[in-house]
Parts: C-alpha cells; sequence; structure tokens
C-alpha cells in the first residue's frame, strides 16, 4: 500500500512516499498505528490521516492498491 507524507511528516521521516504491506481488510486504524510504530518520529506530532483522499477516523477498511496520507493538523486565524 503506498503511504504519502505531507508537510512536517515528510521531514520528520526522511521521505515523501513509501510501500507498506498490510494485512488484506485491515482497519484504518491498525495501518496507521503500524505506521507510528515503524516511524515513531511521527508521535511528536498531531496527525491526521487520510484514505484515497478523504480524512479518516480510523474505522475504514482498507484494501490492496488504497493510498494512504499522513500529515499534521494546521491551525490558522
Amino acid at each position: 500500500m503506498q503511504v504519502l507524507f505531507f508537510g512536517a511528516t515528510a521531514d520528520a521521516v526522511g521521505m515523501r512516499e513509501v510501500e507498506i504491506d498490510f494485512s488484506a481488510d485491515a482497519k484504518a486504524a491498525d495501518a496507521f498505528a503500524a505506521i507510528v510504530q515503524k516511524f515513531p518520529q511521527l508521535a511528536r506530532h498531531k496527525l491526521l490521516f487520510a484514505v484515497n483522499q478523504e480524512y479518516a477516523d480510523g474505522g475504514e477498511t482498507i484494501k490492496n492498491g488504497d493510498e494512504l496520507a499522513v500529515f499534521t493538523a494546521v491551525s490558522g486565524g
């Protein structure tokens, strides 16, 4: 599965994308936890996730070919 990193997350892991294998029909929350475990430096950030360019809350079922994105929450005023 392709995992994309944006902004500060790309800086933290030192790359913009990586391929990671997940079990078939995994829950997005499990994939997100595996990503943070693989790249523990991400734990220092307030993270948001997306599955196939849609914000994800972790309950989504992911499948082979899906795209996961990891980025930091941005606030402004």
